[in-house]
């Protein structure tokens, strides 16, 4: 598949000391050629071009940092909270066979033992507890940022944008090879 781009534009995109973008001028000479000789580069330009735009908006900027605080929050509540007290409760359930009895009869004599101690050992204990939970819950954070990528504000609005703007040019617009 080839794609013709003005000379100016490829130009441009050819320097790899500047980010591709090309000139104002290479820029109005692409707009103005049919959509057709530009195949499916017209959609990643415009998107750019939008994505650029919206980014200047104040309510967007807004809205986007309220959405990484929120993530970073959901993440980090799930991550420490969620999955530690997880499997504290559910590894002394499966070790004493889901029987609820067995469980108490096997934890009640280290709790026992742990009131009964010293405070230098119960403070051992409690700091190896909090490592452990530490452990546990930057562990899954990891994973869970891994698996669950943060959604910005501004990719939504460049996908609603996009999605106008292709019913708008679909004329235009090279036919979908499958």
């Amino acid at each position: 598949m080839t794609i013709d781009i003005p000379d100016a534009a490829c130009a441009a995109s050819e320097q790899k000391s500047q980010p591709a973008q090309p000139s104002p001028a290479a820029s109005s000479a692409l707009r103005q050629t049919p959509l057709h000789q530009h195949g499916i580069s017209a959609y990643w330009l415009e998107r750019r071009d939008y994505l650029a735009r919206v980014r200047k908006v104040p309510e967007l900027r807004q809205r986007y940092w309220r959405a990484v605080a929120i993530y970073t929050l959901r993440r980090t509540l799930w991550s420490f909270g969620f999955f530690p007290v997880f499997i504290a409760f559910w590894v002394p359930l499966v070790l004493s066979n889901f029987n609820p009895v067995i469980l108490v009869n096997d934890v009640l004599p280290a709790l026992q033992t742990f009131v009964g101690a010293n405070p230098e050992v119960q403070a051992n204990t409690l700091s190896t507890l909090i490592a452990a939970w530490l452990s546990v819950g930057f562990f899954f954070l990891v994973f869970d940022f891994v698996l669950t990528p943060f959604k910005s504000p501004y990719q939504y609005e460049a996908d609603v944008h996009m999605r106008a703007w292709e019913q708008l040019n679909h004329d235009r617009l090279p036919a979908k090879v499958l």
